[in-house]
């Protein structure tokens, strides 16, 4: 059988996936990331032989995408902001949504820099870290300081942390996340992609391994599926992806309702909480915010028109 034939074949087999629409390019997709070609390459080379170990290899490819693994989980990679990132079944996927909130806090860090602007300079890197330890700093740690810092918290993949560090290399950037296999996967990205000298990586719940350090920006992608909706996600979302990641209590903001008390704590005055939420939770998540003592709250939509992102003030 040729090349072709197997394009076939593997369409068929998708064509009773969880999501026939995309047969053709899931088949394809499999294909490429097997033989480690192009799909340029593919179309030269249609009617080579495609036979033996490696057809067997990629027969259990499509019986895995059939029975509804996420086709990044079987290649073990996606892209996000641009950038290739590594993924295993021990973090969420990142979804193109919260790309939104990385572009709201690239536009955020301009606003902190407080120096005279005769001397603004950006560095594609800036290490913060040496050796483990946090360089020490002059001032008020209460005060705005440059290059910001910025906290990253449920970090999972760590697609969050390096897309700011691609962008705004000064910033110090710290990234915590509860779970020690989250993190492996997230150090590697950072060392794949020429970031492991400007994040720090932390393990611990919510702000709680940084709970007597003070940042310019707390951002996070927390976990925030009503545990009542997990019967409606997709199989591949419900059945794949870590629940840890996904599911904060019936109305999913329990983790909201820990972590904004604990930004605000966190942030200097004039700092910003910016947060990815949820279908429908802007009134309860403006709420917690206000109580909080947050103020200058804004909500940004998606590209369906539903707010995905919210933006606050600490005063």
């Amino acid at each position: 059988m040729t090349l072709r034939d197997f394009l076939g074949y593997g369409e068929s087999q998708l064509s009773a996936s969880p999501h026939p629409d995309r047969a053709k390019r899931d088949a394809e997709t499999l294909l490429l990331h097997l033989i480690g070609k192009n799909k340029a390459w593919l179309m030269a080379h249609a009617s080579d032989d495609f036979a033996g170990c490696t057809a067997i290899r990629y027969a259990g490819l499509l019986e895995r995408r059939r029975k509804g693994e996420p086709i990044q989980y079987i290649t073990g990679e996606t892209e996000f902001y641009g950038l290739p990132f590594r993924v295993t079944p021990d973090v969420l996927i990142p979804r193109p949504e919260t790309e939104h909130l990385v572009e709201k806090v690239v536009r955020l860090i301009p606003a902190l820099d407080r120096r005279p602007k005769k001397v603004f300079s950006i560095r594609k890197t800036h290490p913060a870290f040496r050796d483990g330890e946090r360089t020490q700093r002059e001032g008020d740690p209460d005060q705005i300081s440059w290059p910001p810092r910025v906290l990253d918290v449920g970090t999972g993949s760590g697609c969050i942390a390096i897309s700011i560090a691609h962008d705004w290399g000064e910033a110090d950037i710290t990234a915590v996340d509860s779970s020690a296999s989250a993190l492996e996967v997230a150090r590697s990205n950072s060392e794949k992609l020429g970031f492991a000298e400007c994040i720090r990586f932390l393990q611990g719940d919510l702000l709680a391994p940084v709970a007597e350090e003070r940042f310019e920006i707390v951002v996070s992608n927390p976990p925030y599926v009503p545990t009542v909706d997990r019967d409606s996600l997709s199989v591949e979302v419900r059945d794949h992806e870590p629940a840890l990641a996904l599911f904060a209590g019936n109305d999913g903001l329990d983790i909201y309702s820990r972590l904004i008390p604990q930004a605000f704590a966190a942030l200097v005055p004039g700092g910003f909480i910016a947060l990815e939420i949820g279908y429908a939770q802007q009134p309860a998540i403006h709420s917690l915010l206000a109580t909080a003592g947050f103020t200058d709250i804004q909500f940004a939509p998606d590209l369906q028109g539903i707010p995905r992102v919210a933006i606050a003030r600490r005063p």
